[in-house]
């Protein structure tokens, strides 16, 4: 009987759901549908008109003890704002070289808004959280505002910006904008307050120095684009290359000891400089500052800027030369935005303001490009060897050759992920896949160099494409857009090819395996043996954990943290997975090198495995690897009888 009943009551209902839809139910059986309540006004699009006065942002950076920094903005309200009875102000959040909308809106706070001395109730936009509106008549002039940005205290809650000896203000986060206008219409007269003594690296150059500093005015645009880096301890060098445009190494540190840099450590960044210049022919900046933070304490970043770029490397970057060269390519990466990404961008990438939606399809140019230059200059100036950018080479083209995730997923669609996961962990990274439009685009685009080397017979290279598409308009600041054809074009002005096809079968495609036709037409064959590099070895010290990424497919840290993990890798298949720990190896607690062990004694006697007791939470359980390969670390290895076009590559241009 309640089979029968409940049949019977999903017919009435469905019996009354069609003859409501079709109008025909009576008035005491009809039930109305809710609908949604409309849209609040949209935010003013941005428009290219200049706006009418100039703003004002005065930072106070002197709290380091509660990592506090407090801000006075003035802004003029426009006629047709008074006339309108409404200012809308914006916080900035889709920050250039973030490629998402990564604006810490969520350490906004304490803000008040007076005119004349009379406070002013303002209203966030209940749909744009980023909006500030603003009542505002005739007798409105201009808004003072004072607002804190509270930034982080530990690492958890995001990343640290104040130490107590080293101080990082990104102008985005410590100011507003009024909506309605193209933000490089927008003119600005900055100024900052840091602790007293305390010395200031900026691509801004200001009219008088000391504890506070006011920079000369600026538009909003080059604002956001000029942070500061402030420090107890700072010293600056002189890197300044052949076409005498001033650039300088500005680097904070935690300690005075760290600031030690020997002359041919100096000449290898004075080196970089020369190098850029010649390989691009331009350079797209009155001057340039490279802002290095050799630190423990600040958050790590890699940033890049029109005229400047915020970099941070370990305390030992200079004073342990020979265990920090695995980062010393960033430098030169942050620096080849200047060109790529800065001057030319990919025109879905350019925005009319900082809160208009980007899109980052172009951005295996953007930063693959990049990737690539980085590692190349870094060898071409001596910041790291050749050996040394071979050996990362290897390691980046072997990680990307066993990724799992490319199975199923083209590399052209992780130019999304920037929006999708905003930079957050992922729990299976190698099967999810990630930005690796960076390091795969670099794959591509060392097969495109060694492609036109070998099709020009050594005659032309990717040098060549490097100065036809970026090396335009030199001393222009003028961000000049491209699309996919604008690509295609240059690379076929620099060698006749299908280079389009090119493209599309390397990023649109399902590619069981990297592209390493690069190391191929470039003289060389990625191989495996049981004795890591010098990249590894020093990537580990760096990182306190053991990588066994090639062998039982994850890494380990001194305490058994188990971390980063292939898909389908021995461990996988075992049941290890990351987060686990791992107590014991084959019976005995666990340590790096019992672990090490145990892979070199399964490979000696096929029937044992390797046993592990592990750690997930609460849960203790035993799991049981077969596997019997050996240790495992990429390599680079020669292919006798072809031209060795990679260490041309390499090589220091004249």
């Amino acid at each position: 009987m309640i089979y029968k009943r409940n049949i019977l009551m999903s017919s009435l209902r469905l019996l009354a759901a069609l003859t409501a839809f079709s109008g025909l139910v009576s008035p005491a059986l009809a039930q109305t549908q809710p609908m949604p309540l409309p849209m609040p006004a949209p935010v003013p699009e941005p428009q290219d008109r200049p706006f009418p006065g100039s703003l004002t942002v005065s930072v106070d950076a002197t709290d380091t003890v509660h990592h506090v920094m407090s801000i006075h903005e003035t802004v003029p309200v426009p006629k047709e704002a008074q006339q309108k009875g409404e200012m809308v102000l914006l916080y900035p959040m889709w920050i250039p070289g973030d490629h998402s909308p990564t604006g810490v809106i969520e350490q906004f706070a304490s803000l008040r808004v007076q005119s004349g001395g009379r406070t002013l109730n303002w209203k966030r936009d209940t749909v744009n959280v980023a909006a500030f509106h603003i009542p505002v008549s005739a007798s409105t002039p201009s808004l003072d505002l004072h607002f804190q940005l509270m930034t982080p205290i530990a690492p958890g809650m995001g990343r640290i910006v104040m130490t107590p000896s080293i101080v990082n203000v990104q102008w985005d986060q410590v100011s507003l904008y009024p909506a309605g206008y193209f933000t490089r219409d927008i003119t600005v007269q900055p100024s900052v307050r840091v602790p007293h003594g305390w010395q200031i690296g900026s691509a801004l150059r200001a009219a008088t120095y000391g504890d506070e500093a006011h920079f000369n005015a600026t538009t909003f645009n080059t604002l956001v684009d000029s942070p500061i880096y402030a420090g107890r301890y700072f010293r600056k060098f002189d890197l300044t290359g052949p076409d005498h445009v001033p650039v300088s190494l500005d680097v904070v540190a935690d300690d005075p000891d760290s600031l030690d840099a020997t002359p041919q450590q100096v000449a290898a960044h004075q080196n970089l400089v020369r190098q850029a210049t010649s390989l691009f022919g331009s350079h797209h900046y009155d001057h340039y500052d490279f802002l290095l933070a050799l630190t423990e304490e600040l958050g790590g970043i890699g940033l890049e800027h029109h005229q400047s770029s915020e970099n941070s490397a370990a305390p030992g970057y200079f004073t342990e030369w020979d265990k920090t060269f695995p980062t010393r390519d960033l430098l030169a990466h942050e620096y080849t935005h200047s060109w790529n990404g800065k001057y030319r961008r990919p025109a879905d990438m350019w925005a009319p303001n900082f809160n208009t939606p980007q899109r980052g399809s172009l951005l295996w140019v953007y930063e693959g490009q990049t990737q690539y230059w980085g590692n190349v200059l870094a060898a071409r100036s001596g910041l790291v060897t050749k050996d040394q950018g071979f050996e990362a080479l290897a390691y980046m083209a072997a990680s990307y050759d066993n990724q799992t995730g490319r199975q199923w997923r083209p590399l052209e669609d992780t130019t999304n992920d920037p929006v999708i996961a905003q930079r957050a962990p992922l729990s299976w990274r190698d099967w999810q896949r990630s930005e690796d439009y960076y390091v795969e685009g670099q794959l591509v685009w060392l097969d495109a160099d060694a492609l036109i080397r070998k099709l020009s017979d050594g005659h032309k290279s990717l040098d060549d494409f490097a100065k036809a598409f970026f090396g335009t308009n030199s001393g222009s600041f003028v961000v000049s857009p491209y699309q996919f054809d604008d690509v295609v074009a240059t690379l076929n002005s620099v060698q006749p090819y299908d280079w389009a096809k090119f493209l599309h079968d390397r990023l649109d495609t399902i590619q069981p395996h990297a592209p390493l036709d690069g190391l191929t037409n470039g003289g060389y064959k990625l191989v495996y043996t049981s004795k890591p590099t010098s990249f590894i070895k020093a990537s580990e010290a760096a990182r306190h954990a053991t990588d066994l990424s090639f062998s039982l497919g994850l890494t380990v840290n001194g305490a058994g943290h188990v971390g980063r993990e292939h898909w389908i890798s021995p461990a996988f298949k075992a049941g290890v997975v990351p987060g686990m720990t791992i107590l014991a190896v084959n019976d005995m607690s666990f340590t790096p090198q019992r672990l090490l062990h145990a892979v070199t004694d399964a490979q000696k006697d096929p029937k044992q495995d390797i046993r592990l007791i592990v750690k997930s939470g609460d849960h203790v359980s035993t799991v049981s690897i077969p596997y019997h390969d050996g240790l495992r670390y990429p390599h680079l290895e020669r292919i006798e009888g072809t031209p060795d076009r990679l260490s041309a590559i390499y090589a220091p241009r004249p």
